[in-house]
């Protein structure tokens, strides 16, 4: 079975979507690299959602059934691959990634019961999946958010800027807290130098992962 994935886990501005385009890039510059890739960002599987311009939110059992669909869509490739028989990665493989995954899933609903995430989780694991946690230090948390967008931030009150470093380093934590509980292998990445092309290097060239 030649089929691996990256789960990119983290809160906003911690870098997931800077992380996915330099993973894209590195995999498309391998030629010994797998031709079938399937990204799927976080608007394909995140619990917020904007739906014509209205915040919508899903419920436990909506989204869990929403992950459920990106990994069937995944498990059908690969069953196919499987079918053809044995292949060469290049011909046959399947590479995967997924942004704001499990573990967004696991810290929105921890009060809940976690039997059907970690089911999916073990279904992800098996089809070779590995996740990444993103991760940014306490004191460069309010420069990483103000980093993006900085004109919205101009007017915004003290308060309201420590909150929004408050909540950051708050759902980071319980994100620590939920990858110990996951099926699927974690490692956590401090992105506080936004060294994209050497974070993907380093995950990519992973021998447990490569």
């Amino acid at each position: 079975m030649n089929i691996r994935g990256i789960i990119l886990e983290g809160y906003s501005n911690s870098g997931k979507t800077s992380l996915l385009r330099a993973i894209k890039q590195y995999q498309a510059q391998d030629e010994t690299s797998e031709s079938s890739v399937v990204i799927f960002g976080e608007h394909y599987s995140q619990i917020l959602n904007n739906v014509h311009g209205k915040l919508f939110r899903l419920s436990q059992e909506q989204h869990i059934d929403l992950l459920r669909s990106r990994v069937d869509m995944i498990k059908q490739l690969n069953d196919w691959a499987n079918f053809l028989g044995p292949g060469r990665r290049k011909s046959r493989g399947l590479f995967f990634v997924l942004e704001r995954f499990h573990l967004n899933h696991r810290v929105a609903f921890s009060e809940s019961n976690a039997i059907e995430i970690t089911e999916l989780e073990k279904q992800l694991y098996e089809l070779g999946a590995k996740c990444m946690m993103l991760t940014i230090s306490n004191d460069k948390v309010e420069e990483r958010i103000k980093s993006r967008n900085s004109e919205d931030w101009l007017n915004k009150s003290k308060e309201y800027i420590e909150q929004a470093c408050k909540d950051l380093i708050e759902t980071q934590n319980n994100l620590r807290i939920q990858a110990a509980k996951s099926v699927i292998p974690t490692k956590e990445i401090n992105t506080d130098h936004k060294n994209w092309n050497e974070y993907a290097r380093l995950i990519m060239e992973d021998h447990d992962f490569a």
